[in-house]
């Protein structure tokens, strides 16, 4: 984690001395903003609370160590972090309010691809340096070079599952159940869907839903997506609304085997 921190601290550092934000010399010790937007509350809070433990573990770490010297200054590191409540236009707000408030020198997030699209325009135009974790959406990074990722792409992802589906599983029929609100559901499911046909599988249903933090009744997919008789279900939703699906899905005895994204990983 420390490793992975410096790097990530050591871009911003550059970053803000390009700015003018060299610590004076006047002074010994320094300390640099950095700023976190993640979805504390909300439907994905579980990933905003394990992202946010993740950078103020490896802040502490950081300046426990010593943090570093710029310019002959030793600089440690505060951690400001954001709730973007999962939502964009929360996220740009925060944004704004890291940077011109703030005055950080990063910031680590968002984690939901739809919050980095509305975030990473910001960070760009004020050659603040963006790091996400987990936002998949391949758009994200192609906003400007201020903006990174450290995961893996959504055709990547959805690849993978093809692949997973129709040469380890086997099965020729596919089922596609996503949210068509949200970039990060949306990309995963175009691309399994691409993916499974050029293999030669057939995705008999591809149903979408809009918005997964407030739906709870996904029998009308379900039941379209049962009479398909699909022999595998793709879900590229988020923990609680998959697991949810899944549930609805077994209710109803459609039992086939089910895959996601990396969006299931706290569930």
């Amino acid at each position: 984690m420390r490793k992975l921190f410096a790097i990530i601290l050591v871009c911003c550092l550059v970053a803000g001395l390009a700015l003018g934000c060299s610590p004076s010399t006047e002074t010994k010790e320094r300390v640099v903003n950095l700023g976190g937007i993640f979805p504390m509350t909300g439907a994905s809070a579980t990933f905003g609370a394990s992202s946010k433990n993740a950078e103020v573990m490896a802040a502490e770490e950081w300046n426990a160590a010593g943090g570093a010297m710029v310019d002959g200054v030793k600089t440690t590191v505060n951690v400001i972090v954001e709730d973007d409540q999962g939502s964009p236009e929360v996220g740009a707000s925060a944004a704004q309010k890291l940077i011109n408030q703030d005055q950080v020198i990063g910031v680590i997030g968002a984690v939901m691809s739809k919050v980095s699209l509305a975030v990473a325009p910001i960070c760009q135009a004020a050659g603040i340096p963006e790091i996400s974790p987990t936002s998949t959406n391949v758009k994200v990074t192609l906003v400007g070079d201020y903006i990174f990722r450290a995961c893996f792409i959504d055709p990547f992802q959805g690849t993978v599952m093809a692949k997973y589906a129709y040469e380890t599983l086997g099965v020729k029929t596919a089922a596609v159940l996503y949210d068509n609100g949200n970039d990060y559901n949306k990309g995963l499911a175009e691309n399994f869907k691409a993916a499974f046909e050029k293999l030669g599988g057939k995705v008999v249903a591809y149903e979408a839903f809009t918005d997964e933090e407030k739906t709870v009744d996904y029998k009308a997919q379900l039941t379209t997506i049962k009479a398909a008789k699909p022999e595998f279900l793709y879900l590229p939703n988020y923990y609680g609304s998959a697991a949810l699906q899944l549930k609805q899905a077994r209710e109803m005895g459609l039992n086939v085997p089910a895959g996601g994204g990396d969006g299931w990983d706290c569930s």
